[in-house]
């Protein structure tokens, strides 16, 4: 029997594959924000007030406006005032109850047939009019590293035989990174300063030589715990709110040079791109998997990481995908190349044991924090879900025309996708996680 509070959120209207929406692009092939998704984020229009909206096809719901139209009463409406404003972490606060009332509210709002389609049409706005924010304010960054296939691959250099480092197959590992450098998708990276090892073995200091993307998910937490308080693993998922796609940019030169004894620092802080929109845990619930099956040999894991529920539905079957374009294949027409291709359930811990041992000493979480998966790494090479790995084992990229990557070049564009889909559901995704890197500014000197 599953723990009450680690199953997975009920399945309700809200996720039935024959309901329609009256906004038509909702149905569109290949969308990512069917009525079966309804993600929230934060949207500007017109250089106004940033302000909370949800996706929905190519439109987007603005709360506020709905608000003001009467759609919302009780419980849902005020959901949608706490996610109204230029920040989300109001709603977060509220936890995963007020999240569940909003959606049921939105779904009926805009399905087909519905009685509120006149006023709640007045309160749509085309995406392509919207500027998308940092749907919220992030206290604290906290990256894991929770794919055993990156962790192999990379430390396989270190020692071929005994690759994984000792405490991998007991807990989930991870470094607190640096929060007030997370940045929404759509914004361009200048290429970093560091220092770091030249060729001849001296440091140096100057642009990063060795810039890398890391293909990531990012679980944002909602309700909190006091200092003090653990999370018990049997209700960690209810504090996990939704998930966005997360890249974490990685200068390898720097990170190769800082790394011992304290681990990696300026090579990581640089900066952390995250998508647009938080896709809810409520919508993400009919593509639950079981967590990672351990290989024989494997230590269990302690008794504080370990629920029923958790193990039987802990992870989630998400395609994720790289694509990337260089200057040449834009000047040249060359379409963009799918350079990675990976799922989420390869990950060998799932986020509510993240959750678990965050807390377990005490540390208290705060609605807003972002825990990032750590590369999403799977066993094949099209799932190696960084550069570092590929020069590895393969000395670099090759490109569909032709060009040559160790890493990242000025000019270069990369963007994740990530598709949830399942048998007798309808697939929903996350919108993308894109950025293009600009060359390094000057550095000052006075």
């Amino acid at each position: 029997m599953l723990d009450a509070a680690q199953a997975p959120s009920p399945l309700d209207e809200t996720h039935d594959p024959a309901r329609r929406s009256w906004v038509a692009s909702a149905q569109a092939a290949g969308t990512d924000f069917p009525i079966q998704n309804l993600p929230l984020g934060v949207f500007s229009r017109g250089g106004g007030t940033p302000r909370g909206g949800i996706a929905i096809g190519d439109q987007v719901l603005d709360l506020a406006a709905a608000l003001a139209a009467g759609l919302f009463e009780g419980e849902a409406a005020a959901a949608a005032g706490a996610a109204s404003g230029p920040t989300l972490n109001p709603l977060l606060a509220l936890g995963r109850g007020a999240s569940r009332a909003l959606r049921r509210r939105v779904s009926a709002i805009l399905a087909e047939g519905s009685a509120d389609q006149a006023r709640a049409a007045a309160c749509l706005v085309p995406m392509e009019e919207v500027a998308l924010h940092l749907p919220m304010v992030v206290g604290n960054f906290t990256d894991f590293m929770a794919s055993r296939f990156h962790t192999a691959r990379m430390g396989a250099r270190r020692d071929p035989g005994n690759p994984l480092p000792p405490a991998f197959l007991h807990l989930p590992i991870a470094y607190h990174s640096r929060a007030t450098t997370v940045r929404v998708g759509g914004e361009a990276l200048a290429r970093p300063h560091g220092q770091s090892l030249g060729p001849d073995g001296t440091p140096r200091f100057g642009p990063i030589l060795a810039l890398d993307f890391e293909l990531e998910f990012g679980a944002v937490i909602g309700s909190a715990n006091r200092m003090g308080e653990p999370i018990p693993i049997a209700r960690a998922g209810e504090s996990l709110f939704g998930y966005c796609l997360l890249n974490d940019w990685s200068a390898r030169d720097v990170q190769r040079f800082e790394m011992m004894p304290l681990g990696p620092f300026l090579s990581k802080s640089l900066s952390t791109t995250v998508s647009p929109w938080i896709v809810t845990a409520e919508a993400l619930a009919p593509f639950a998997v079981p967590a990672f099956a351990r290989l024989a040999g494997d230590p269990e894991p302690l008794p504080y990481l370990m629920a029923a529920g958790d193990q039987a539905a802990g992870g989630m079957d998400v395609a994720l995908e790289c694509w990337m374009t260089t200057p040449r294949m834009r000047a040249e027409g060359v379409a963009p190349a799918r350079i990675v291709a990976t799922n989420l359930r390869h990950l060998h811990w799932t986020f509510a044991q993240m959750v678990a041992h965050h807390t377990c000493n005490g540390c208290d979480l705060r609605p807003g924090d972002v825990l990032g998966s750590g590369t999403v790494s799977g066993p094949e090479p099209e799932g190696r879900a960084c550069l570092a790995e590929v020069v590895m084992e393969d000395g670099g990229l090759t490109l569909p025309n032709g060009e040559r990557r160790s890493f990242l070049e000025d000019g270069d564009e990369v963007w994740f996708t990530g598709r949830a889909s399942r048998d007798g559901f309808v697939p929903i995704g996350f919108g993308e996680c894109r950025a293009r890197i600009e060359p390094a500014r000057p550095f000052p000197t006075a």
